[in-house]
């Protein structure tokens, strides 16, 4: 059972706003009776009609897109910055999982299925996010510890996690690494570095959960797959 205003939404009609001003307006009806209750539950199993027009469920899908830099992360900009949707073409009200910065390249999921993506981008689901981290200066043993326990960013500690593969380039005096968080907060990647002294130069998800680059191309899309679906909730919900 789901909100009406809510199924209305979802079946592309119109916005949720603007759909409980239609109920409001007592446009909608339920099997054939009208609806002005704002909290009313409906299942897909109830006939809903806004203006007469048979409001059908929206088909979810689910995308993978590998996000080139100098794309937001977003449905539209107001600075008219090209978005991740101008890479993902479907009639469909599909809308990204979380965000990368304009900046950072990689994994991003895309979907019309609020609830999936809000379990996904939800800190307190167990989602792992990899990224491949070039930093200036040569990140330490102790700065590694330090990130991997946490530190501090705004008053918060950030959650444990996994520092690996570090490599250094002596002539240019950079480094490389894999970072694994469970969170995905304004910047948070680039922020953790800066306070161990090391300034992020780029930024690369290289997986979501299960979902990784494999076989991809800047700029591509596909469908995830049922596995990778599956094993996504099971990560979130375990």
């Amino acid at each position: 059972m789901e909100r009406l205003q809510k199924v209305i939404a979802r079946s592309g009609y119109c916005s949720r706003r603007k759909a409980e001003e239609l109920i409001a307006a007592g446009k909608v009806t339920v099997n054939g009776d009208t609806v002005t209750l704002l909290g009313t539950k409906v299942s897909y199993a109830d006939t809903v009609t806004v203006n007469g027009t048979l409001i059908e469920p929206e088909e979810f899908v689910y995308y993978v897109l590998y996000k080139p830099e100098g794309y937001v992360s977003t449905t539209d900009d107001d600075k008219g910055r090209k978005t991740v949707l101008d890479l993902v073409p479907n009639e469909k009200r599909i809308y990204p999982v979380g965000r990368l910065d304009y900046d950072t390249s990689g994994v991003l999921l895309l979907t019309n299925d609020g609830t999936f993506a809000n379990l996904m981008a939800s800190p307190k689901h167990k989602v792992d996010k990899e990224y491949l981290v070039k930093m200036k200066g040569f990140l330490r043993k102790h700065e590694s510890a330090q990130l991997a326990k946490g530190v501090v960013i705004d008053g918060h500690k950030t959650r444990r996690a996994v520092i690996k593969n570090v490599t250094y380039h002596k002539q240019t005096e950079t480094s490389f690494c894999h970072i694994i968080i469970r969170e995905g907060k304004y910047h948070q990647v680039k922020r953790m570095f800066e306070t161990v002294g090391h300034e992020v130069i780029t930024l690369k998800r290289v997986r979501y959960g299960v979902v990784t680059l494999d076989g991809m191309k800047k700029g591509e899309h596909r469908l995830l797959k049922p596995h990778e679906l599956k094993q996504l909730r099971h990560m979130a919900n375990s």
